[in-house]
């Protein structure tokens, strides 16, 4: 009897004539399984990850500034985007408006099509208009339906063209794996995307658009006597967040993309596939904090800025700058360079200052800089924006790409040398006032190369 019971294997159990010692033993080593199985659990040695539970499941959180994934799921399964659709139809306004095909007060018509898109909407009527500004407030807050079609015919004639260009402009920002067939994210089996890509779309759009993306903060918008709430209630809820977009489609389930900034360090997150608004957020929530916890803040060496004012006061260019610009690492040559120059008096032998000693000093020279980019294609598409911006002062004058470091961090910075004071000045207010960033730097006559 007792060979019998050792001869047998596990699949041979349910075909053999059981013995009490075989069903003992049986029993034993069930309950051993189920005790084991408990006990790691209980110690969170196994868990399953949302992903194997629900099939609409991806995510994933990336730093902005160098493009790190500190964590993913799913994050290249390709799902339905729903309104996050809405996020690329956003890029290409932002583009047309950067570009000065339109402006934030240019009226867009409604069209018959776009007043028969099913809700989320305005409910906009054939015939009537509007404005840029509103159509952005209207798309990020309410994800209305009607005005995204509206965007798409006012730019690219109809919405399936609109269509192919946000695809195309998809796939030259690197969201290798978008397909998008419509401006709105309303169903459409064709129209997928991933974690992945929407992290890039979402970093991309901030990158390039700086002066627009303070749109993803509104908290609410007014329209005709209504307020409507932002769908995105991580802007309330979690400290930090300053965008982006949720959306929402039966077949995608509850998605968010959010972008939160904590001591220097920029957070990109995406969700697909909640199962109700609360626990999307709730786990976006949970997700974020854990990397925050991981990575370390960004530290950034500068030098401060001196405590006497530059000859003209221009207040207006810092407060304008990005984060990244508010306190430059620049060396001390800033500080020599905006005290009033005196003879050079120094007992360096070079050549330079022997000169100085002999002729009168010229006026210093003045740089500008437009920005610190992670990749040297975006500083290179930003010196040419930049010198299209200012014609009249960077026309002629080469940029300087250079790489820095921040927080161990490569950055391409890109900078207009040889300037005078005027000529910088200018070329900054023409850059602010289109929107773009831009710092004026005096420097010394041995750093102007």
């Amino acid at each position: 009897m007792v060979k019998t019971v050792m001869s047998c294997s596990p699949l041979d159990i349910g075909h053999t004539k059981s013995t009490p010692l075989a069903r003992i033993s049986f029993q034993k080593a069930v309950k051993r399984l189920i005790f084991m199985t408990s006990i790691v659990f209980s110690l969170g040695l196994l868990s399953s990850p949302p992903a194997a539970a629900n099939p609409k499941y991806a995510s994933i959180i990336v730093e902005e500034s160098s493009g790190r994934v500190l964590y993913s799921r799913s994050a290249d399964k390709q799902l339905f985007p729903a309104s996050l659709t809405k996020i690329m139809t956003l890029y290409l306004l932002f583009e047309a408006l950067q570009n000065r095909r339109i402006t934030l007060g240019t009226r867009m018509k409604v069209s018959k099509v776009a007043a028969s898109r099913s809700p989320s909407k305005l409910y906009l009527k054939p015939g009537q208009t509007i404005t840029v500004e509103n159509a952005i407030l209207a798309l990020v807050t309410k994800s209305a339906n009607d005005v995204a079609t509206v965007v798409s015919e006012h730019l690219g004639g109809n919405e399936r063209n609109f269509a192919k260009k946000m695809t195309r402009k998809a796939k030259a920002i690197g969201m290798k794996r978008t397909i998008f067939k419509n401006a709105s994210g309303l169903p459409n089996q064709a129209q997928l995307s991933t974690a992945r890509d929407m992290a890039s779309l979402g970093i991309a759009i901030r990158r390039d658009f700086p002066q627009y993306f303070k749109y993803f903060n509104s908290t609410s918008f007014n329209w005709k006597g209504r307020k409507f709430r932002n769908h995105n209630k991580l802007l309330t809820q979690f400290k930090g967040t300053d965008g982006i977009k949720t959306g929402y489609i039966n077949a995608s389930g509850f998605n968010l993309v959010a972008t939160t900034e904590r001591n220097g360090v920029r957070l990109v997150g995406v969700v697909f596939g909640g199962k109700t608004g609360k626990s999307r957020d709730k786990h976006m929530i949970s997700l974020l904090n854990r990397q925050f916890e991981r990575i370390k803040p960004v530290q950034v060496k500068s030098t401060p800025l001196p405590a006497t004012p530059l000859s003209r006061p221009d207040n207006f260019l810092a407060a304008n700058l990005r984060p990244e610009f508010q306190k430059p690492p620049v060396t001390n040559d800033l500080q020599i360079a905006s005290r009033p120059l005196v003879q050079a008096q120094t007992t360096s032998p070079a050549p330079l200052n022997t000169l100085s000693r002999q002729v009168s000093v010229p006026p210093p020279l003045w740089s500008i800089q437009v920005g610190s980019f992670t990749r040297r294609v975006s500083a290179h598409k930003a010196a040419i924006k930049a010198r299209q911006t200012a014609r009249d002062t960077l026309n002629l004058t080469p940029a300087e790409l250079s790489v820095v470091t921040r927080g161990g961090l490569p950055l391409w910075r890109v900078r207009f040398r040889n300037l005078d004071e005027n000529r910088a000045r200018a070329a900054c207010a023409a850059l602010l006032s289109a929107g773009s960033t831009c710092i004026a730097l005096p420097v010394s006559v041995t750093d102007a190369g």
